[in-house]
């Protein structure tokens, strides 16, 4: 088992579930660590060399791109409306992200 897939597999998750509960309760902390884990998945795909891993690292900047904005646009400028469509964004790439992980994982059990 690689316990360095295992860990960037689960921040991914924990940042897909946390941007679903932000988008159930529109909550500033909801949303601040469904950024923060997606942050911290970003860091940890930084230099991994797998089969898509360009493709999981954009996927997870685009949803950073989405999620900082969207907590500037909840706390600071008050726009709630902005801050769900911003987050609903994020919830995209990082769907798409963990479907490349699924992707990535089944080619990786074809090659043994």
């Amino acid at each position: 088992m690689d316990w360095g897939k295992v860990i960037y597999v689960f921040f991914s998750l924990m940042s897909l579930t946390s941007i679903a509960g932000f988008l159930y309760e529109h909550s500033a902390v909801a949303l601040f660590v469904a950024a923060s884990l997606n942050l911290v998945s970003t860091f940890l795909k930084i230099g991994v060399r797998n089969l898509l891993s360009a493709e999981l690292l954009a996927s997870s900047l685009v949803a950073d791109l989405h999620l900082i904005p969207a907590f500037i646009y909840l706390q600071v400028i008050g726009n709630l409306e902005w801050a769900i469509a911003l987050t609903i964004g994020a919830l995209i790439a990082n769907m798409f992200s963990v479907g490349l992980v699924y992707i990535e994982s089944s080619k990786i059990n074809d090659e043994y």
